[in-house]
């Protein structure tokens, strides 16, 4: 019989696995942007029956970081502002998590497809004044965080900055004014640095592109453009919106490994659904399209996508998995488009049964191989 000696250790917000003394780290994470917002429309989340607080359920089971989104004025929402921020950041440190602060420098959301410049900041021509204000916004925004003792361990320069950050609607295809583009970036990444060196504070940079697909093409001209100087790289992946399979995002994975290989590549954004039902006025965004073959629109078919694309990601060389807005379940307070959530059926909680928590929760405390 051999005898292999497996030992863990475990940090605050990170957990470190040693096997013949190789060293791996995963972050295990959920985005509960939307926790505060639901829970005032009168969502209340349980498991065995019993009223949970959402964030101390996700860090029992396993979770070691909460993902935030911050828009610089959304005056269209009472949430996702700094103060929201502060709230959400202040349950996830009662509950042991770490925080990924997610600028999207926008006054609503900044995705792949669009990066829509805050109102305030609109009528800024000059690209180096506006990076000087991008600067500035990112700088005082963390200080006061450290001021309130809520400063994050990570930061997001952007959300899903596929397109060229703060142009307009509709520019999802529009070519990079990679000059202009760095510019800010680097505004941005500087503003991090500085609110780390003056906190004395680690804080981790993160760049964040949608789907995998689109991440080795970015990187690769961001880089010749003199973008640099970050520690992490985001991916989003949604089977609806990539063109890639489990195999794709794994190529992808692996050869960003490679050529940052200082770097942690962290899948921090995907999410699969349930069930194809509803339980609101509001239409599902994850429908019949984003199904992969194996794995049915099922409280197992999800459990089992998850902990296969973690492994996945852990065996490519990843080093993370967050959830997106497991937690946005239905309620009779409306969104832009309809009454209730557009993500019911893809959250960990079971609309048919109380939103009783679901099996997914449990893919953070999965036996993986490492």
């Amino acid at each position: 019989m051999r005898l292999t000696i497996f030992m863990i250790f475990v940090f605050p917000g990170l957990c470190f696995a040693s096997d013949n003394l190789e060293e791996r780290r995963f972050y295990f994470g959920a985005d509960l942007s939307y926790v505060n917002e639901m829970e005032d429309c009168g969502a209340v989340y349980h498991e065995n029956g019993v009223r949970r607080d959402p964030f101390e359920l996700f860090s029992e089971r396993g979770s070691k970081l909460v993902r935030v989104r911050l828009w610089n004025n959304p005056d269209w929402t009472e949430y996702s502002d700094l103060e929201d921020v502060k709230r959400t950041i202040k349950r996830a440190r009662k509950a042991g998590m770490q925080v990924l602060l997610d600028f999207h420098y926008s006054d609503d959301w900044a995705d792949g497809d669009k990066q829509i410049i805050p109102a305030a900041w609109a009528g800024i021509e000059s690209s180096g004044e506006l990076a000087g204000v991008l600067y500035q916004f990112t700088l005082d925004t963390l200080n006061e965080l450290q001021r309130d003792k809520l400063l994050p361990e990570m930061v997001q320069v952007g959300n899903e900055t596929n397109p060229e950050i703060m142009r307009g609607p509709g520019n999802g295809k529009d070519p990079v004014n990679w000059q202009r583009n760095a510019l800010l970036l680097n505004a941005g990444i500087r503003a991090v640095r500085e609110a780390s060196r003056s906190s004395g504070s680690p804080i981790k940079i993160m760049l964040h592109i949608a789907q995998p697909e689109n991440v080795e093409p970015w990187f690769k001209a961001a880089q010749e453009a003199g973008v640099t100087d970050f520690d992490q790289v985001g991916i989003s992946y949604y089977r609806r919106w990539s063109t890639q399979g489990f195999e794709g995002l794994a190529s992808t994975i692996e050869n960003l490994h490679a050529r940052y290989p200082s770097a942690e590549i962290i899948l921090v954004e995907t999410a699969y659904p349930w069930t194809l039902k509803w339980t609101d006025e509001a239409p599902n965004l994850l429908t019949e399209n984003t199904l992969i073959e194996g794995y049915p629109a099922t409280p197992e078919g999800q459990y089992a996508y998850l902990t296969d694309l973690t492994q996945l990601v852990m065996d490519a060389g990843g080093q993370g998995l967050v959830y997106w807005e497991p937690a946005w379940i239905s309620t009779n307070c409306s969104t832009r488009w309809g009454r209730g959530s557009h993500w019911e059926n893809a959250t960990f909680f079971d609309f048919n049964n109380n939103n009783e928590v679901l099996p997914a929760i449990d893919f953070m405390r999965h036996e993986y191989r490492r």
